[in-house]
């Protein structure tokens, strides 16, 4: 439960999404547990083989919303608010149908929605429930809400920005030559945890030519004097907002004159990046300012992924700071701005920071330097 979210906020969010739900041409909404759910109701949960579903009928119709419940699962909703919220609450037992009672409290629409993340086992049932209903993803009325951060939720992706910080902040404790990848990764851990995270959701210690695989995770290998390593950490607060920020460390001393000037381009790519982002741009533009200054200096076959990412409740949501994606800004919207580099066999970098669209501009989450650091 996020219990720091007042209700009439949760309130208001249902009352959008119902809006936003007739203008997606969907008569009913179906939610399983996940950041959706927990983004309309507070409640932070997982989603099991019994069925619990969020039913959120369209602007316009008459019923309620409702929450199907397994019996045993219906004290973890004691802090719910949901007769504030004016969400009916229904339980099954074992034995009984829940899919069935779904679709008596549905009222026989003619188009449905079900959240991107609802399990499959979910998704076939209730398709069995409605034989001649079509089924479309919720994630077209969701987003809507979601990608456009209200104020208290900027607050807490900057809170979040500030406790990922601390943790690069003290890399040279861990990062050294003689010391594993694995070995630093679970330092790096233990200290995402200690300054005031959750958990860790990711750890990525990328050294020498393991950097030039940007999803590379940890391994056995050893760092030595004169890597180039990239530290890619993040994970949610106990609020559930996370964090997510690169850096890219040269480790036992200084790098070669190559591995300056080619980082010196990453990091132009990144301030140009940033500088571009405004209300009324597009996604696509601020991937292409990036794009444009790794591409001039002959490194555009080595930039091998979107420029960024949106983040909130989950790490990766709308918007995509991509290629093509002609969605226009708007304040509020949150995302990563990460270009990269990869050489492979080589080296690789990455510098990310999170970013908000403001009124007239760009905040930055993340405030540690992005120099190539020399630990």
């Amino acid at each position: 439960m996020t219990d720091a979210v007042p209700t009439e906020l949760l309130a208001d969010r249902l009352r959008r999404a119902a809006e936003f739900a007739a203008e997606q041409d969907t008569d009913v909404l179906f939610l399983t547990p996940g950041t959706d759910l927990r983004y309309l109701t507070g409640f932070d949960g997982a989603s099991h083989e019994r069925l619990t579903c969020l039913i959120v009928p369209a602007a316009g119709h008459r019923a309620p919303p409702a929450l199907v419940v397994p019996k045993l699962e219906a004290p973890g909703f004691a802090d719910v608010p949901l007769e504030a919220l004016g969400i009916d609450l229904l339980t099954w037992t074992d034995g009984e149908d829940p899919y069935l009672l779904v679709s008596d409290l549905a009222g026989g629409p003619t188009r449905m929605s079900v959240d991107d993340g609802m399990p499959a086992r979910h998704v076939l049932a209730l398709r069995d429930a409605f034989p001649d209903v079509p089924q479309s993803l919720g994630g077209p009325v969701l987003r809507e809400l979601r990608m456009r951060k209200d104020a208290a939720e900027v607050a807490r992706l900057r809170a979040a920005g500030e406790a990922i910080d601390r943790v690069h902040a003290r890399m040279g404790e861990m990062l050294r030559p003689g010391r594993t990848e694995a070995e630093v990764g679970a330092d790096i851990t233990a200290a995402i945890v200690a300054e005031g995270h959750a958990e860790a959701a990711f750890v990525i210690v990328g050294s020498g030519p393991n950097g030039a695989s940007p999803h590379h995770d940890v391994s056995d290998r050893v760092i030595e004097a004169g890597d180039v390593v990239v530290i890619d950490i993040g994970g949610p607060l106990p609020d559930g907002y996370n964090s997510d920020c690169t850096r890219t460390y040269a480790v036992g001393g200084e790098p070669s004159a190559q591995v300056k000037e080619t980082y010196a381009v990453l990091q132009e790519a990144q301030e140009r990046a940033v500088a571009a982002v405004r209300p009324g741009a597009t996604a696509a533009s601020i991937d292409d300012a990036a794009r444009t200054v790794i591409t001039e200096a002959g490194h555009g076959e080595h930039f091998i992924h979107r420029t960024g990412h949106g983040i909130g409740l989950d790490v990766h949501e709308e918007p995509y700071i991509v290629g093509g994606n002609e969605l226009v800004l708007e304040p509020g919207m949150a995302f990563s701005i990460e270009p990269g580099i990869y050489q492979a066999g080589g080296w690789g970098a990455r510098i990310e920071d999170i970013v908000v669209v403001t009124a007239d501009g760009v905040e930055r989450l993340n405030h540690n330097p992005r120099d190539l650091v020399v630990l």
